[in-house]
């Protein structure tokens, strides 16, 4: 029932843009949040069998972690993975957007956001672990990346490609706001080859914002995910890009992929890929305090996903 439901919505609003009416798409009913506490921009990664998840933090919790036995199932919220403070960031401070991976020789390498001591400019940087709980332990007393002049950087994240090579994306923060990959050895952490711009703002839907990026590797072509215009507002979405090359270019979808209307959800953002599903943060009141964790289904029609 629910496929021919979704048949007739397909041919009528088909039907619509023939005739140049307007086509709009209804609100759904909101699903329930995974994690119901503040847990933004969620990273979500399964190590030996068990899914971990990891979110921006706080003074209290730097960065939170969560753990379910299955990707839908009961997710218990654990404490803090990165307790001890890196000795470059700003004190009272939580960190932002973390991404956890594991390294060849079996270790656990968390990137993250901070603001760096002395002017706040939000820099990248880096710790590990022997298990994906932690506690991570920072690397360096300095930023892995940091870069003023370009208003900062924020939201990391790791890609390791089909032949095994390894890459860091980030975004830098001034205008025009631009996603970056560049090529990182196997530790994570060295340089081996200059940045390579993915993307930047250049759609007025965006709010002069790209952020949060994630890379897949399809049969076909890369899909790189984002987030665009500002995490506090209604228009806040997840969007995605392909290209048949891991450097680009890279083709921006004509429409987004998760809005607060087609999810029931407010600015769902931040996401994460994980098998065949996209985690999300949005906002579970009007009062912008609470972004809890929500998933869907993603699926794939000629490596071009979709959310039913």
């Amino acid at each position: 029932m629910r496929s021919r439901l979704s048949a007739l919505t397909t041919a009528g609003s088909l039907l619509l843009s023939l005739f140049g009416l307007p086509v709009f798409t209804a609100r759904v009913a909101p699903p329930e949040p995974l994690i119901p506490r503040n847990f933004p921009d969620p990273d979500v990664s399964v190590f030996g069998g068990t899914y971990y998840g990891y979110a921006t933090g706080g003074e209290r919790e730097r960065v939170p972690y969560a753990v379910a036995d299955d990707d839908g199932g009961n997710w218990t919220t654990r404490g803090d993975a990165l307790p001890r403070k890196p000795a470059w960031m700003a004190p009272g401070v939580g960190a932002w957007a973390p991404d956890v991976s594991q390294r060849p020789q079996g270790d656990y390498l968390m990137y993250f956001t901070g603001a760096r001591v002395g002017d706040n400019t939000m820099c990248l940087g880096a710790a590990v672990a022997s298990t994906p709980e932690g506690p991570f332990t920072p690397i360096g007393d300095r930023p892995l990346v940091c870069e003023p002049r370009l208003g900062g950087n924020i939201d990391p994240a790791s890609f390791v490609d089909a032949d095994g090579s390894r890459y860091l994306l980030y975004k830098t923060n001034a205008h025009p706001s631009t996603i970056w990959l560049q090529p990182v050895a196997a530790d994570g952490l060295t340089f081996t080859g200059p940045r390579v711009e993915l993307l930047r703002v250049d759609r007025p839907d965006e709010g002069r914002v790209v952020e949060a990026p994630v890379l897949i590797k399809r049969d076909t072509q890369y899909v790189l995910f984002y987030s665009a215009n500002h995490f506090q507002s209604a228009a806040y979405q997840t969007r995605y890009a392909t290209s048949p090359s891991l450097t680009g270019p890279y083709t921006k979808a004509s429409e987004p992929l998760l809005t607060s209307r087609s999810t029931g959800v407010e600015s769902p953002g931040g996401a994460d890929v994980t098998g065949e599903h996209l985690y999300f943060h949005a906002w579970r009141d009007g009062r912008r305090e609470v972004r809890a964790m929500y998933r869907t289904d993603l699926l794939w029609t000629a490596d071009t996903p979709y959310v039913p």
